[in-house]
């Protein structure tokens, strides 16, 4: 069996562990790989192609596989519906107590309750978006 096809299943084989598993591990050397069968089916002599697997292994572990942990680390760019709410700070319109009252969320008036039971929240207020029920704000006075 010629060494280039050796690479090529190699490749793909580590390719399809890296799918399985999406550790980024294994995606660099099936790219060492993948290029080291293109040296030997170029022409290259084995010792350039097992070269090329090494290197460029080795190339792409240690500088590729940091950029792709941070992207993985890497919260959402933007919040969107509901989750986007949550995390507001908010004008209480109507006093919070007995269960509910009013805020101002996102330009609109909204039904809020407060997170404590019986806690009562004096209009002119801010408060802190926790949770959004239905249509209903849950709400919280923020830690200083």
């Amino acid at each position: 069996m010629d060494l280039w096809l050796l690479f090529v299943i190699a490749g793909l084989l580590l390719a399809a562990g890296e799918v399985a598993n999406t550790s980024f591990y294994l995606a660099p050397f099936a790219g060492g790989a993948l290029l080291a069968a293109a040296v030997d089916g170029a022409g290259g002599p084995p010792a350039a192609s097992v070269t090329t697997f090494v290197v460029a292994s080795v190339l792409l572990f240690v500088f590729l596989r940091p950029i792709a942990q941070r992207h993985l680390e890497m919260p959402a760019a933007a919040r969107t519906g509901m989750d986007a709410l949550i995390g507001q700070r908010v004008l209480v319109l109507e006093e919070i107590a007995g269960g509910l009252g009013t805020v101002k969320l996102s330009g609109e008036v909204w039904t809020a309750r407060a997170t404590a039971e019986g806690a009562r929240i004096p209009a002119g207020s801010r408060v802190e978006v926790v949770a959004i029920q239905g249509a209903t704000a849950v709400v919280a006075v923020p830690e200083t």
